[in-house]
């Protein structure tokens, strides 16, 4: 491993000793800033997920900037805005939250569809335009968003065109019996004054945009590439694989599965330690990949056929190389 592939690997044990249990988040969180993918985390309130967030942007020296999403959010809340200024008689723009390298978007479902297209831009073309005027965003921008399962009441769900520009959807439970104790010692051992201390790394953003050029060249065989393609294709045409599911997928995954698929495996290949992908890494994110580009039908639902079960199913009858 060279110096950059060590420090990160130290960062992802960092964040595995705050943080208890979870790992899956935080390999996520990982994978998600070596690609410049954005993350959406779906879980209950309480499970450290602003805590991860926050702990990786410090460990990478990144600004970070949290942003709680309400119904009375606006857009210029988001990206700023021309304000005028007496002295000169000029506006002049004033730059909003969007303008850090790593955004907390907390309870992104909690605004409403004005607000949440207003990321839209920002998301897909690291810019913001307002007045007319373009303004480019961080090189290393990435949108970490959560939202709350639980409670449906004011809330707008994501249209689909803003949920295909997350690279993953992670779903995440309560910790066990184990994990639960271990997260009251520690908080206890915290008021004493017991705590973790920072971890001291040389990495900044031109470091991360330099593993994002090493996880973009890492190898992957044609027929792996055939492989991701196939499956995510089968998406599409869940029939062609199992009959008895006719009609429960009414939208299938976008190309830009395949794009991410391929992305978030080579990432995960890198966290590893590897400078080639193996099938093992795309089935590791293939869900979470997936997921929130899935949309099953009424008649699916009726079954308590969720998009996990066909991502599952597919991975079982899609033949691997």
């Amino acid at each position: 491993m060279d110096e950059i592939q060590q420090q990160l690997s130290n960062v992802r044990n960092h964040l595995k000793s705050v943080i208890v249990g979870q790992e899956a988040m935080l390999d996520r969180l990982m994978i998600g800033l070596l690609t410049g993918g954005h993350i959406l985390l779906e879980g209950p309130p309480g499970l450290a997920k602003t805590t991860a967030v926050k702990t990786l942007a410090n460990a990478v020296h990144a600004q970070f900037q949290r942003i709680q999403f309400t119904p009375d959010l606006m857009p210029a809340d988001l990206t700023g805005s021309d304000v005028f200024d007496p002295p000169t008689g000029n506006f002049r723009f004033v730059a909003g939250p969007l303008f850090h390298e790593i955004i907390l978007a907390d309870e992104i479902n909690r605004a409403p569809p004005k607000v949440q297209s207003a990321l839209l831009e920002a998301m897909e073309e690291h810019q913001i335009t307002v007045g007319g005027k373009t303004h480019m965003l961080p090189d290393v921008f990435l949108v970490m968003a959560t939202q709350n399962p639980l409670e449906q009441a004011g809330t707008y769900p994501l249209p689909e065109a803003q949920l295909d520009r997350f690279l993953l959807h992670v779903c995440l439970d309560y910790p066990n019996a184990t994990e639960e104790l271990e997260i009251v010692q520690r908080d206890r051992r915290s008021h004493f004054g017991v705590d973790h201390p920072p971890l001291e790394t040389r990495l900044n953003p031109a470091s991360i945009l330099t593993a994002r050029r090493q996880v973009a060249e890492m190898h992957i065989e044609p027929v792996l590439e055939k492989y991701i393609v196939t499956l995510v294709h089968a998406t599409r045409q869940l029939q062609d694989w199992h009959s008895d599911w006719q009609g429960y997928v009414e939208y299938g995954a976008s190309p830009r599965a395949s794009l991410a698929m391929v992305r978030a495996a080579s990432a995960h290949a890198y966290l590893l330690g590897r400078d080639f992908v193996i099938p093992e890494d795309v089935i590791a994110i293939a869900a979470d990949v997936l997921r929130h580009r899935i949309i099953v039908s009424f008649t699916a639902r009726a079954n308590h056929i969720s998009a996990d079960a066909i991502i599952q199913k597919l991975i079982e009858l899609v033949p691997i190389p």
